[in-house]
């Protein structure tokens, strides 16, 4: 007898129908989107222990506006947090010690997004910088003195130039320190390119807040800023960066090029250092070390890994 051959079994890995495939790149498209939009938070954002307490009792040291500059620190020094952080919790360690060494401290809030509390840095960056600006003259007023130092981190070491090149600021402050800052944007370790590859992921992202997109390298934002030179007359500026940086990449687009300029690699100050994007501003002493020998170069001391 002669058998029928058997008909094969349809295969499980078979390709979906025509129908189903633009639906299916999609759902790729969404998935790729979110898992962008969930590294950029989880690798930026900063802790959020803030609470409902009043400033004063969250800020214990600083944002004293009955502080007065002493003759040897003339001028108050405004903390300015990075993306996805606020005036509390990025200066948790920095603020008072600065303010132990004499320092009139304020630390301001910026770029908040409505739903979004404590998690700011996260509007139009040049909205940010006209809200820096108008804080800046409020501690000009309480403290009566002509000019601020200003410290930021990440976006707030670079959010800042924006102010003092395009808001009129730079008569108004003496010193920028950025630590870790977004300078020349980031590749983010490569992960930036996806909303170049992927529509979709620039919209989830900028629906997270513009401020993220507008710090991607080549972004029109920095294009502007960065047009005709990275500084301005008049200003001193200095740049703490950390090899170990996973977040503004490269590291050394943290740097600035100009007068007056002093780019610092931490890891030349203390070569066992291993201190990463958020680690450099929260808990790295020498970051701290260098950011006040900065702050009042005639009496700098040598940053080492014991400062």
């Amino acid at each position: 007898m002669k058998l029928k051959p058997s008909t094969p079994a349809a295969s499980s890995t078979s390709s979906p129908p025509p129908s189903d495939r633009p639906l299916r790149r999609s759902r790729i498209r969404r998935s790729a989107a979110a898992a962008l939009a969930l590294a950029v938070a989880a690798v930026v954002a900063l802790p959020a222990t803030a609470t409902a307490a009043p400033e004063s009792a969250r800020t214990s040291g600083w944002n004293d506006y009955s502080c007065k500059p002493s003759a040897a620190h003339p001028r108050p020094v405004v903390l300015v947090h990075g993306t996805f952080g606020n005036s509390v919790d990025n200066w948790l360690g920095l603020a008072p010690y600065l303010v132990r060494r004499g320092y009139c401290v304020f630390s301001l809030d910026y770029g908040q997004l409505p739903g979004k509390p404590f998690f700011h840095g996260l509007g139009p960056i040049e909205d940010s910088a006209g809200q820096l600006s108008a804080y800046v003259d409020k501690v000009l007023d309480s403290t009566g003195t002509g000019k601020v130092d200003i410290v930021g981190h990440s976006q707030g070491g670079m959010m800042p130039r924006y102010y003092l090149k395009f808001l009129g600021g730079a008569p108004k402050v003496n010193a920028l320190v950025g630590i870790a800052p977004s300078n020349h944007g980031t590749t983010l370790s490569g992960l930036a390119a996806l909303a170049d590859q992927f529509p979709p992921v620039g919209d989830v992202v900028d629906e997270i807040g513009p401020a993220l997109l507008q710090q991607k390298k080549g972004s029109d934002f920095l294009e502007k800023l960065n047009a005709g030179g990275d500084t301005v007359p008049g200003v001193a500026y200095t740049v703490i960066a950390t090899r170990y940086d996973e977040v503004v990449t490269p590291y050394r687009t943290q740097f600035l090029d100009g007068p007056d300029v002093r780019n610092v690699k931490l890891q030349d100050l203390c070569p066992i250092d291993i201190s990463e994007h958020l680690a450099i501003a929260l808990i790295d002493r020498a970051a701290w070390h260098e950011t006040a020998n900065a702050l009042d170069p005639p009496h700098a001391t040598r940053t080492t890994c014991f400062s």
